[in-house]
């Protein structure tokens, strides 16, 4: 039986998370704060820590950074749906956290249940999580405020021109211009911090868009498009709207929507729509490069797989490589939980087998 830690100044809290793990089949102990949680994991050593971010004596974070030195396990963060929540989310995923799960709002017990499976799911993955690639040192000094991108050099300021007669009062907007082709990112589990390993690598003058679907709340969607905008030399947007694909730009899908590529009039579009029916993780993979296969070949594809659970995108990429498109999947070596690479693998959807810290100088090299 697997043990599970649940950290939580909450007595509320830590007796509903508890009642939701050990009828999931759990063993299950508690601790009320952060250094509480650091001897609990010592000594009966947990295959899996829920951890609350905001208690007192010790916070959250300083506790996960101790746990990371003292005795790495997979952490869950227990996170609050407001932006400071989010951006500390971000700070733990980057310290060496697994995975998040948005706090029950307003009365506890009346919304647990909203998120039971969501906590057995993410405990399950968590417990089948690998943890190495960063130090604790590193992971710190990832989390630390990131530096920006640099800023464009000033236009020159250009004099207006003379008004002409009969010209219209104002000039019709470009067409943007078109695309050689899209690379198309999936990942879950583990993903933040991946994607932190293989985006701020690319340069700001990529020539083709990067869309990524990563599984994740639509609360966290921005924040994280925000923060990985600080860490890239490539723009880096939430696609909340659609919103023309245009080269040097990455495209986060926004939570709570599924992400697709549209035509409108000639030029392609990242666009969220619903949540699609049927489909179990979102923003899908599966629907992502579904619908850029209905408008570019798949020579004019990249897609790469990333860490997570389960088999979203598989079957989609399988098919964007079997058209002659190419394919990247993470290798078990770095993968924080193996699973989604191993599903395109497996179907023998995959062009190379990569470290995420190889991915992005292979994309340098099929595209600049």
């Amino acid at each position: 039986m697997k043990k599970v830690l649940v950290v939580d100044d909450s007595a509320l809290m830590r007796k509903l998370l508890m009642g939701v793990l050990a009828e999931g089949g759990y063993e299950v102990r508690s601790a009320r704060n952060g250094a509480e949680a650091v001897d609990v994991v010592v000594q009966w050593q947990p295959d899996v820590v829920t951890l609350d971010i905001n208690m007192p004596e010790m916070d959250g974070l300083t506790a996960l950074s101790l746990i990371m030195s003292a005795r790495p396990t997979p952490v869950v963060m227990v996170s609050s749906l407001t932006e400071k929540g989010a951006l500390a989310t971000f700070e733990a995923l980057a310290l060496g956290a697994v995975d998040f799960i948005p706090k029950p709002g307003g009365t506890i017990s009346l919304h647990v249940d909203d998120i039971k499976s969501i906590l057995l799911d993410k405990v399950r993955s968590a417990s089948r999580a690998r943890l190495g690639g960063r130090t604790p040192g590193q992971r710190m000094a990832a989390a630390a405020v990131a530096p920006r991108r640099a800023e464009p050099a000033p236009r020159r300021a250009v004099p207006p021109s003379p008004p002409v007669a009969g010209a219209p009062a104002a000039a019709a907007v470009p067409k943007p211009a078109a695309v050689p082709g899209l690379v198309l990112i999936g990942v879950s589990t583990g993903g933040p911090r991946t994607l932190e390993d293989i985006l701020p690598k690319l340069p700001a003058d990529f020539a083709w868009p990067v869309l990524v679907a990563q599984h994740m709340p639509a609360n966290f969607t921005d924040t994280f498009a925000r923060r990985m905008d600080g860490l890239c030399a490539m723009k880096v947007v939430e696609a909340a709207a659609p919103m023309p694909l245009q080269a040097g730009t990455v495209y986060i899908g926004r939570g709570g929507t599924d992400l697709t590529v549209s035509d409108r009039g000639g030029v392609l579009y990242a666009a969220p729509r619903p949540e699609s029916p049927g489909v179990l993780w979102h923003p899908s993979v599966e629907v992502l490069v579904n619908s850029a296969l209905q408008h570019l070949p798949a020579s004019r594809l990249v897609g790469v797989m990333l860490t997570g659970m389960g088999n979203d995108g598989a079957a989609a990429m399988g098919r964007l490589h079997a058209e002659g498109g190419r394919t990247i999947a993470e290798s078990a070596d770095t993968a924080v939980v193996f699973g989604m690479p191993a599903e395109l693998i497996e179907r023998r959807g995959a062009s190379l087998v990569l470290p995420c810290t190889g991915i992005a100088a292979q994309l340098r090299i099929w595209l600049t």
